[in-house]
């Protein structure tokens, strides 16, 4: 049985609890939720796994060192302290991020560059040669976090933010980010016991990602590389039998996952990605304005959307919102509809009560997640047939 060591998987605000789940799920130990980030202890193949499998996950982090810094030169040292020939190659590549949240040490740039020079330095006087950076594509990506005078130095397993799924190459002037979609539909509950559908589904990142949390399909089975391929321990063998076992665990699915947009060209580029994705069985998609819409299927219907905000997408915010929850009360009865929006104003317009009001984040915009309940007939009439 192969070591386990500490991890930590970055996320979104409010998503910790989603991506404590998932590591539990999938096999982790020592699960413990932090702040946009949940720590926990997994071998390596868990962190092929956790890297592959973790749709509410940004990055997978590998902790090497957590030492005390109390100035510029104490870093300096200590950087220099770590054998990093363990690691990187003095012809290799590395790239550091750096985050600070300290009196000491303010800025995040700096503290990267020291811990840059650190590193070289050891190299060149070792071996005459130095590794250079490369921003896009190091060998080794190292994050450095300070936290007042805690230093804690690990490597990143994933590379370029996992929202990066492989899938899409076709976008629209406001997509949403894959990782807040995924969130998204798991606050809402959607486990693929129903059908679904996004009636604004843009460049379809919704509807890829309803259609792989209904199949149990792993989010990042699409993406080119991961960090941790050029790590000098990469298992070639350990991560094909890690991706096997995975695939394995795809299910069937019973139901519809249909979506609509207004804009023919919109819906020519999500077909591309739901075909980048290997999910056009599943997912169908047609030119629809919203507004003039109705309810296709028998029986419950899940929906998830991203309406304009009024941010990047010019609309008439109380004429436009107003128009949601009449369309939803009219036409789509026996509907759980959830739709995000960071124009707090919006939702007084909707006309129909929110059951629930979630705090999330698209990008820097505080946004609400709201919960509309659609029933057949009157709420009344609908109480009392569950009595």
């Amino acid at each position: 049985m192969m070591n386990n060591f500490k991890m930590v998987a970055k996320t979104m605000f409010g998503f910790e609890p989603l991506l404590a789940k998932e590591l539990k799920q999938l096999g982790a130990s020592y699960v413990k939720e932090g702040n946009r980030n949940v720590e926990f202890e997994g071998d390596k193949g868990f962190m092929y796994k956790a890297n592959l499998c973790c749709r509410t996950a940004v990055k997978i982090l590998k902790p090497i060192e957590t030492f005390k810094v109390i100035s510029e030169d104490d870093l300096y040292k200590k950087i220099y302290a770590i054998d990093w020939s363990q690691y990187l190659n003095e012809t290799d590549t590395l790239a550091i991020d750096g985050t600070v949240f300290s009196e000491t040490f303010t800025h995040s740039k700096y503290v990267a560059l020291k811990t840059k020079d650190a590193i070289v330095d050891q190299f060149r006087e070792k071996t005459g040669i130095r590794p250079n950076v490369d921003l896009d594509h190091p060998t080794l990506r190292i994050n450095i976090h300070i936290d007042q005078t805690n230093c804690t130095v690990s490597l990143d397993s994933s590379g370029d933010s996992l929202h990066k799924r492989g899938y899409r190459e076709y976008t629209n002037i406001a997509p949403i980010n894959e990782i807040l979609a995924a969130g998204l539909l798991l606050k809402s509950g959607w486990d693929g016991l129903s059908h679904f559908h996004d009636p604004m589904c843009g460049s379809g990142t919704m509807l890829i990602e309803a259609a792989m949390i209904a199949c149990n399909i792993p989010p990042n089975i699409n993406r080119e590389q991961f960090a941790f391929e050029k790590w000098k321990d990469w298992d070639v063998d350990l991560f094909e039998k890690i991706e096997e076992s995975a695939l394995r665990k795809i299910r069937g699915f019973d139901y519809t996952i249909t979506g609509a947009d207004e804009s023919q060209s919109i819906i020519l580029k999500a077909q591309e990605n739901i075909e980048n994705a290997n999910l056009a069985e599943f997912i169908k998609i047609n030119r629809q304005d919203f507004f003039t819409s109705e309810k296709q299927v028998d029986g419950h219907l899940h929906m998830v959307f991203n309406p304009p905000y009024g941010e990047r997408i010019e609309v008439n915010v109380p004429e436009f919102y107003g128009k949601i929850g009449d369309t939803l009360k009219q036409n789509y009865p026996g509907s759980e509809a959830w739709f995000i929006t960071s124009n707090l104003e919006a939702m007084k317009f909707v006309g129909l009560r929110p059951s629930r009001k979630i705090k999330v984040y698209n990008g820097k915009l505080e946004s609400k997640f709201l919960k509309y309940e659609v029933y057949e007939g009157t709420k009344k009439l609908h109480k009392l047939n569950d009595d």
